[in-house]
C-alpha cells in the first residue's frame, strides 16, 4: 500500500510539473501578445500567479520548503528581475490587489487573537516585548554602526550622522511578518505555546513598532541632518495615528459584527470592497490602516458572537490570499539589486537571526517558558515582509539624502528574511509537534486514528 501511494504521489507531482510547463507557456505568449501593462495582461498575470505559486508549492512540499516560500520563488521567478513573464509596469499594477490581500491578512490576524490566548502568554508577551524590540533595537543600531567601513555611504556622512542611520535600522530590524506568521499557520494547522506565542507577539508587535519608528526618527533627525531641531510634532501625529486609528478599528469591528449577526450575506464582497476603497482612504487621512484591521479582526473576535463564522469566512480565502500576496512580493524583489549588496545584506541578516535567537533564549529564560518555547521561540520572528519595505520607502523619502541606498540595502535584507524565515518557523512547529501534519505522522502506528485530525 505504502508503495502503491508513494507511485501515486510520483504521479500526481508529475502531473503538476507538466501543468507548470503549460503555463509558463500559455504565461510566454500572453505577455508577447497583449501591450505591456494592459488590463488584459493584468488578469492574465493575476491568473499566472495564483495556478503557478499553488502548483510550486505542491510540488515542492515533499522538500519541507512551506509554501509561502514557494510562492516567493514563483514571483521572483515570473517577475520583471528573471523571467519577465510578469513586467514591471504588472506588478505595480498589481500593488492595490496586494494591498487588499494584506488588507484580508490583517483582519484575519486580528480575529485569531483571543484576548484568553494573550493573559495565558502575558509573561512571555511582556519580557519579549521588551527584549526583542528595545534589546535587538540597540543592539542592530550598534551593529550597522560597527560595520560603517563597509556601507555604501559610510565614508561620506560625520559620525553623528552614522549613529542616527544607525539607530534607522535598527528600528528597521524590530519589524516582523504577520503574513508570513499567518500563513505558515494556516498551512500547517499548528496549534500550541508556540503557534500561541509568535501570533502575540508579531500581532501586538506592530503597535509598539508604529510608536516607536515616530520615536526613532524625532530622535534620528537632529543626529542627521545638523541644524534640525528636537521636534514634539511627531509624537502628536503618533497620537493622531495610533488612538485615531484603535478607534476607527473598534468602530469597524463593530460594524462587521453587527453585519454578521444581521446579514451574515455576500462577506467575501463586503471584505474586497473594505480592502480596496479603505486602504486608499485610510492612507489618504494618514491612519494606519494595518492597525485598523487588526483591531477591527480583533473586536469582533473578542466583543461580539461573531468571532468564528468571521473568522471560517476570512480562512475561505484564506490559501488564494496568500498566493496571491507573497507572489506578487517576490515579483517585486529587485534580484539585480540583491546580487549587488548581497554580502552586505546577508551579514545584517544573519546578526538580525543572531540577536533575535539570543534575546529569545534570554526572554524565554526570564518568563519561564516551558523548554520547547525556550528552544523555539525565537524562529517565528526572523520574517520580515510589507512592513519593513514600507519604513524603508518612509525613511528614504525623509532622509532623501541617503534614503535611496538605505532603502536598497533593507530590500536586499529584508528578501533574505522573508525567504529564510518561514523555513525556520515551519521548522519549529514540526520538531515541537504543533503543526497538524507532524501530530498526524506521530499517531501514525495506530491504523485506526491515522487518518483523524488531532484535534
Amino acid at each position: 500500500m505504502s508503495g502503491t501511494g508513494e507511485h501515486r504521489r510520483a504521479g500526481n507531482r508529475g502531473v503538476e510539473l507538466l501543468l507548470l510547463l503549460v503555463l509558463v507557456g500559455l504565461m510566454f505568449l500572453a505577455s508577447h501578445a497583449t501591450p505591456e501593462g494592459g488590463g488584459s495582461h493584468l488578469l492574465a498575470a493575476l491568473g499566472f500567479l495564483l495556478l503557478a505559486g499553488t502548483v510550486v508549492a505542491n510540488v515542492l512540499e515533499p522538500l519541507g520548503i512551506p509554501h509561502l516560500t514557494a510562492y516567493l520563488l514563483t514571483g521572483m521567478a515570473a517577475g520583471p528581475y528573471a523571467g519577465n513573464l510578469v513586467d514591471h509596469q504588472t506588478v505595480e499594477d498589481l500593488s492595490p490587489i496586494n494591498a487588499l490581500a494584506l488588507s484580508l491578512i490583517s483582519l484575519a490576524g486580528g480575529a485569531h487573537l483571543r484576548i484568553s490566548m494573550l493573559v495565558s502568554a502575558a509573561r512571555s508577551l511582556l519580557w519579549s516585548t521588551l527584549l526583542q524590540n528595545v534589546l535587538v533595537l540597540v543592539l542592530m543600531a550598534g551593529t550597522f554602526f560597527a560595520l560603517r567601513p563597509f556601507l555604501p555611504f559610510g565614508d561620506s556622512l560625520p559620525v553623528t550622522a552614522l549613529v542616527g542611520i544607525s539607530l534607522l535600522w535598527g528600528m528597521l530590524a524590530i519589524t516582523r511578518s504577520p503574513s508570513a506568521t499567518l500563513g505558515v499557520l494556516s498551512q500547517t494547522r499548528a496549534r500550541g505555546p508556540l503557534s500561541d506565542f509568535t501570533l502575540g507577539f508579531v500581532m501586538t508587535s506592530d503597535v509598539v513598532v508604529v510608536i516607536f519608528l515616530a520615536v526613532i526618527l524625532t530622535i534620528a533627525r537632529p543626529l542627521v541632518e545638523p541644524g534640525a531641531a528636537l521636534s514634539l510634532r511627531s509624537f502628536r501625529e503618533l497620537g493622531h495615528e495610533v488612538l485615531g486609528s484603535i478607534a476607527l478599528g473598534t468602530t469597524l469591528g463593530l460594524l462587521l459584527a453587527a453585519y454578521l449577526r444581521f446579514v451574515g450575506r455576500q462577506l467575501v464582497l463586503v471584505f474586497v470592497a473594505l480592502g480596496l476603497v479603505m486602504t486608499h482612504a485610510l492612507d489618504y487621512l494618514r491612519f494606519d490602516w494595518l492597525l485598523i484591521f487588526i483591531t477591527a479582526g480583533f473586536v469582533v473576535q473578542n466583543l461580539s458572537r461573531q468571532g468564528e463564522p468571521f473568522l471560517a469566512a476570512i480562512e475561505r480565502l484564506g490559501e488564494i490570499v496568500f498566493v496571491i500576496f507573497f507572489a506578487i512580493a517576490g515579483a517585486h524583489l529587485n534580484l539585480s539589486l540583491l546580487a549587488k549588496l548581497w554580502p552586505l545584506a546577508l551579514t545584517l541578516a544573519l546578526a538580525r537571526a543572531g540577536w533575535t535567537w539570543s534575546t529569545g533564549r534570554l526572554a524565554s529564560r526570564l518568563a519561564e517558558d516551558p523548554p520547547a518555547l525556550r528552544r523555539w521561540g525565537w524562529s517565528g520572528l526572523v520574517s520580515q515582509a510589507g512592513l519593513a519595505l514600507g519604513i524603508a520607502a518612509r525613511i528614504q523619502g525623509e532622509f532623501p539624502s541617503f534614503g535611496a541606498t538605505f532603502a536598497a540595502m533593507a530590500v536586499a535584507t529584508v528578501a533574505l528574511n522573508e525567504l529564510v524565515g518561514p523555513v525556520l518557523f515551519k521548522t519549529a512547529l514540526d520538531r515541537t509537534g504543533e503543526s497538524a501534519g507532524q501530530a498526524e505522522q506521530d499517531e501514525a502506528p495506530e491504523p485506526a486514528d491515522s487518518g483523524l485530525s488531532p484535534g
